[in-house]
């Protein structure tokens, strides 16, 4: 079984006539990460257990990655984040065997498969951890990224009415989608996308 460290990081692709450089994330990031997070739409926070926009949930974010129970990839360009994908396993015993993933991209890079291909990164660090789930969670008005998870295969698991209040207190619902790690890379397999993640 491959590990995480296998992934060919740092690694720089091509989307949409833009390139982006895909790293690991490491404490160094905490400035570049909390940029990125204030240039966001405040909705786009809302499936996030911590607010990302104050330098003390970053840090708890690091935290996890020094202590191995969450990875980060980042895509940057120009020295600045354009999006992000992690897989956090938590710390709860009872499901080693299943992480959270989120995926969080720039205004200005949406559209142009930074989220698929963060997400496919994702997956492959998945299955070198061990991960047999993955479960993704947002708002059910999120509904692009709602139709691209979809359009990978995860499927609706849960719906949590009235789960996050926005800051002007409004409440929402929170979708919970899920997709088995195994089931995901066979279909990567299939259209021969891992080889080419690889190159």
């Amino acid at each position: 079984m491959k590990s995480e460290t296998s992934r060919n990081y740092p690694r720089t692709v091509s989307l949409g006539g833009n390139s982006v450089t895909l790293r690991y994330m490491s404490a160094a990031d905490s400035p570049t990460a909390l940029a990125f997070a204030r240039t966001l739409p405040i909705h786009d926070l809302l499936f996030l257990r911590r607010d990302i926009t104050q330098p003390e949930a970053i840090e708890i974010w690091l935290s996890g990655i020094q202590r191995g129970r969450i990875t980060t990839v980042l895509a940057e360009a120009d020295g600045e984040v354009q999006g992000y994908a992690t897989v956090d396993r938590g710390e709860l015993s009872w499901s080693p065997h299943v992480a959270e993933l989120r995926v969080l991209v720039a205004e200005s890079m949406r559209g142009k498969g930074l989220g698929r291909l963060l997400t496919q990164e994702a997956f492959a660090i998945a299955l070198g951890l061990g991960i047999e789930k993955i479960v993704a969670q947002m708002t059910v008005d999120q509904k692009g990224a709602i139709a691209v998870f979809e359009g990978m295969g995860f499927r609706p698991e849960a719906l949590l009415r009235d789960q996050v209040k926005d800051r002007e207190g409004r409440k929402h619902d929170l979708l919970i989608l899920a997709h088995e790690v195994a089931k995901f890379q066979a279909q990567m397999d299939a259209y021969g996308v891992t080889k080419a993640l690889e190159d």
